[in-house]
């Protein structure tokens, strides 16, 4: 439990306060709707299905306040930037911000649920009020004020079915148009869909838009009412409502009126009015940069199907390990996929690897390869940044990529390299570790000759110790083992060339993460990754087991690219 509170007690509190706000809310507004005197008649319609209505229609509210924010990547980027004294484990909070927007659509999909039962007893309970005939409390205010607007049961005739209700009334209408909006958002983002079939998983999430309209839209009718305060005064509940026969008779005990009713006001416009605002400000300032020229200086074909494209535009600045969104306007003029820049700070060009994995990435690497007419436009928006940013706070990292999840990394070296190059420069990472786990011998084509030129580099400079590089092997034969093994005394990889010999099969990370801190004992150790869940799991497992909540001995800290 320790060593998981490194790592997660910052996270762990965020969550507290959130799921503490939900349930403040809920727990308050029910009991308003099911003690205030203003809604005592209208409970007699719809008993405790108006206080779960209207208790999880705030939930709805608030989490659809939140929603939006952890997608605003303008707003995390300069978050990131303003946090950079902040300690580690608040920054790190920016980096779940998908896990955290996908809590809040659970929670919302949740109170969503809750809110369309209770109005789904609600319309029959107010269909059955209107079609009693035996002069009860329901029957009675069923019929009041039908002609002049202060009514209470807003079915106002015989003939009138809940279905009718839900497809005429504004909302009705609206609430099914949200559900189903909701409904197709959540389901596409699930992770096949949307690893395997992004364009449906893209299209369909914009339809956040309908969700938003119909929910400003969804309360203006005000078919939930209460009391209103000058009827109150006139008629308080408790003490007219055993005399409901006779409340048009001036003999009538306490001389009760005819309550009236008004329409609870709209309010899911003042809870999501400011994040839309600043949601629209992100699309506008996405929509400028995505207008700004930018020019492919250099295309690049490496082995398995992996695509090098450098570019040059004006302004643009990054950071290591960070990211930007790529558009080509021939494929689709509104899909836009992140990548992350494999180029370092210091070079005047910025580029990406990409890799053909679904329709988009292959129809963009034909398009490329073919190049007809003419090279194809590309526009960028970034770059955005990414836990990756924080590999040179620490004293140790241990960065770790599986496949073309080493892209973020490649960055990180190429700055090192560059840093190497200029004396001057200081680092506060005193060593590196670095782990790729690759299925084929392919994937190593395109990145070996970085490594080869840090490994000549820091021989050079005096620093042969600072980078640490594994390279693993996970698809291979026993052939290749075997030659492999009779060539083992060479000074060179027989399977990158490289000095460092490729070893078969996956890492043993216990191992690795004992070797680390038995190595640096003192100190706080960046563990980054860019890679599969699987893998996530099992360094974050590690990372707990091998840290102390001793600040005197070693800590590892988690980080993860998330895009």
């Amino acid at each position: 439990m320790g060593n998981w509170v490194v790592n997660h007690w910052f996270s762990a509190l965020v969550i507290v306060i959130w799921l503490g706000l939900n349930i403040f809310l809920f727990v308050t507004f029910f009991l308003t709707f099911d003690r205030d005197e203003k809604y005592h008649y209208t409970r007699r319609l719809l008993w405790s299905a108006l206080a779960w209505a209207r208790a999880s229609a705030k939930c709805i509210n608030f989490n659809s306040l939140l929603i939006l924010l952890p997608v605003c990547r303008n707003l995390l980027s300069f978050l990131r930037g303003t946090c950079s004294c902040c300690r580690r484990t608040m920054r790190k909070q920016l980096d779940h911000n998908l896990t955290f927007h996908k809590l809040v659509a659970y929670m919302i999909v949740l109170h969503t649920a809750i809110h369309i039962i209770a109005h789904l007893c609600n319309f029959e309970w107010y269909n059955d009020a209107q079609q009693a005939t035996d002069n009860s409390l329901a029957s009675v205010l069923s019929e009041l004020h039908q002609d002049d607007g202060l009514w209470l049961n807003p079915i106002n005739s015989n003939t009138t079915t809940p279905l009718h209700v839900a497809f005429t009334t504004i909302p009705g209408l609206t609430g099914v148009i949200i559900t189903l909006a909701l409904i197709l958002m959540v389901t596409s983002s699930v992770e096949f869909i949307r690893r395997s079939y992004f364009e449906v998983f893209w299209y369909t999430h914009h339809l956040f838009v309908i969700y938003f309209a119909g929910l400003v839209i969804h309360g203006i009718a005000g078919a939930v009412r209460g009391q209103t305060a000058d009827s109150l005064k006139e008629h308080n509940p408790k003490e007219c409502a055993p005399y409901y026969t006779e409340w048009d008779k001036e003999s009538s005990p306490h001389n009760c009126k005819e309550p009236e009713f008004g329409s609870i006001p709209a309010e899911s416009w003042k809870w999501v009015l400011a994040p839309l605002i600043l949601y629209a400000f992100e699309r506008v300032l996405r929509f400028w940069r995505s207008c700004q020229e930018v020019a492919v200086t250099k295309v690049v074909k490496h082995p398995s199907k992996v695509l090098e494209l450098q570019m040059r535009m004006k302004g643009f600045s990054m950071e290591v390990g960070q990211y930007v969104f790529l558009n080509c306007p021939s494929i689709s003029h509104w899909e836009w996929h992140p990548f992350t820049l494999t180029s370092a700070p210091e070079e005047e060009d910025f580029s990406v690897h990409i890799r053909a994995a679904g329709d988009w990435t292959e129809s963009l690497i034909d398009a490329f390869e073919q190049q007809t007419p003419k090279i194809p436009r590309i526009k960028v928006d970034g770059p955005f940044g990414t836990a990756s940013e924080d590999v040179f706070r620490y004293e140790v990292a241990m960065l770790v990529g599986a496949g073309i999840g080493v892209t973020p990394f490649a960055s990180v070296l190429k700055s090192i390299w560059y840093k190497l190059q200029h004396a001057d420069q200081k680092l506060k990472t005193k060593k590196i570790y670095f782990y790729w786990i690759c299925r084929e011998t392919g994937s190593f084509g395109w990145f070996k000759n970085l490594l080869a030129s840090l490994e000549q580099e820091m021989e050079s400079s005096g620093r042969a110790g600072f980078l640490s590089y594994h390279l693993f092997l996970t698809g291979w034969s026993s052939s290749m083992v075997g030659h492999a093994a009779l060539n083992v005394d060479k000074a060179t990889d027989v399977v990158t060339g490289l000095r460092q010999k490729t070893s078969f099969g996956r890492p043993m990370w216990s191992n690795e993460f004992s070797a680390v801190a038995a190595a640096h004992p003192k100190s706080v150790v960046g563990v980054f990754l860019c890679g599969p869940g699987p893998l996530a799991k099992s360094l974050q497992r590690c990372c707990h087991q091998h840290s102390s909540l001793d600040p005197r001995k070693v800590q590892f800290y988690f980080n993860k690219e998330n895009f």
